[in-house]
């Protein structure tokens, strides 16, 4: 089945990027265990975690639709059940060298989402943003995300309208669940961005 997803306008493409004006969304977050975002364990851990929350433990209840992708966040820092969304989001604290990993929420929602009934589940809302978008396909590993973003950050320094924003982070989106033949996954990596001063 089709499932949601994040809503964004293409500003732009590039040779190697596209640049998109990402609506705003809410997660439910959950800090990884281990040392890596995307170590099969961990990663199926933090998943399970959240994937309780959206089907049912929650003060509602409720059972949430899936949606699409799961994102897996590295940040740079000094019950009722739902449908599932994608993307999975992972991201990772620096200072205590820890991944974050969410669920996009269903929009129907807002800002009206159960509560978790696991303190490790956080619910955030993501504001409005413009990020810079690399796709690629295959499994996952934090070799080749840190290959990406610097790949990505590379590419940017020739951007003459965009410019990485002071202190963005690398955010990496799955789309595909765990099965999923590694030539046919759909992934991306993204940097949030800002327009140059003219």
């Amino acid at each position: 089945p089709d499932l949601e997803t994040v809503k964004f306008k293409v500003l732009s493409r590039r040779g190697q990027y596209e640049i998109r004006e990402v609506e705003s969304y809410f997660i439910a977050e959950t800090t990884m265990p281990g040392r890596t975002g995307f170590d099969l364990n961990g990663a199926s851990r933090s998943f399970n975690v959240l994937a309780e929350y959206l089907f049912g433990k929650n003060t509602k209840r409720e059972t949430m639709e899936m949606t699409t992708p799961v994102i897996t966040r590295k940040t740079q820092s000094d019950g009722e059940k739902m449908e599932m969304t994608t993307p999975v989001i992972s991201k990772k604290l620096e200072d205590q060298d820890k991944w974050q990993m969410s669920f996009v929420m269903p929009s129907k929602y807002g800002a009206n989402l159960p509560l978790p009934k696991d303190p490790s589940v956080r619910i955030k809302e993501v504001p409005k943003k413009v990020v810079a978008v690399v796709a690629f396909s295959g499994f996952v590993t934090d070799e080749d995300v840190k290959r990406r973003e610097l790949k990505l950050r590379d590419a940017l320094k020739g951007d003459r309208q965009f410019r990485v924003k002071e202190g963005a982070s690398v955010e990496v989106a799955q789309y595909n669940p765990p099965f999923t033949l590694p030539f046919t996954r759909r992934n991306e990596i993204a940097l949030e961005v800002e327009r140059k001063e003219e």
